[in-house]
């Protein structure tokens, strides 16, 4: 009688629930969009999950990635948060809830939130602020950046339409807030019909002066 060979099982403790998300900043405004499909392979599990929490008045995060690492590290940054409140009586900047979340994320290192996060917000000056982060904290202040399963396609857009790469001779204006809300909107629409972990409803953030604005936008349903 022979042996059975013995069998392998693998497990992950990570997995990847896709979605997009992507963010603009400009000189007196930031927009972040990101979609609400949670997925899992070629199973959707809720077709309304949002990956957007707002930790202040004048910032807001968007997560790719694993969703219950999402969970975990956005309750985290908000207790963090609370506790800033409490020890200097007002709300931190855009700037300090950046470099703490560095921090969060590296003190992680070794067994990292699977996270790839965009923060964005206004700063003290009242300038937009986009940060972009990889998993373990190394984090880069930039105009417009892009996450999750469908962020290759989006930035190729931002880097045309904003940055106007490649092309000497296209004039060098600011994008105006409708203009960058309308884009934000069409790159999320142009992902959905080639990703499929992205689609369902888009979410956009408008953050100014005056405080945050959202709204809601229909994307493919398959």
């Amino acid at each position: 009688m022979t042996m059975q060979a013995p069998m392998e099982h693998r497990w992950s403790p990570y997995a990847d629930n896709g979605g997009t998300c992507l963010g603009v900043a400009g000189d007196d405004f930031c927009v972040l969009a990101a979609d609400t499909r949670l997925s899992t392979g070629y199973n959707i599990h809720t077709r309304d999950c949002s990956k957007v929490s707002q930790l202040t008045d004048k910032c807001i995060i968007a997560s790719c990635g694993m969703k219950s690492d999402a969970i975990t590290l956005h309750k985290h940054l908000k207790a963090r948060i609370v506790m800033y409140e409490h020890k200097h009586r007002r709300q931190p900047s855009v700037v300090a809830i950046a470099q703490m979340l560095s921090t969060v994320l590296y003190y992680k290192r070794f067994f990292p939130y699977y996270t790839f996060n965009v923060l964005c917000g206004v700063d003290d000056e009242g300038k937009g602020a986009v940060y972009h982060y990889d998993a373990i904290g190394s984090f880069e202040r930039c105009p417009y950046t892009t996450s999750g399963s469908g962020s290759s396609l989006v930035m190729s857009v931002l880097d045309c339409q904003l940055a106007k790469f490649n092309q000497p001779n296209a004039p060098k204006t600011q994008a105006s807030k409708q203009e960058v809300v309308e884009m934000a909107k069409d790159c999320l629409s142009s992902v959905a019909e080639r990703d499929i972990h992205t689609g369902d409803t888009g979410e956009v953030f408008i953050m100014d002066a005056s405080g945050i604005t959202t709204a809601r936008f229909d994307l493919r349903q398959d």
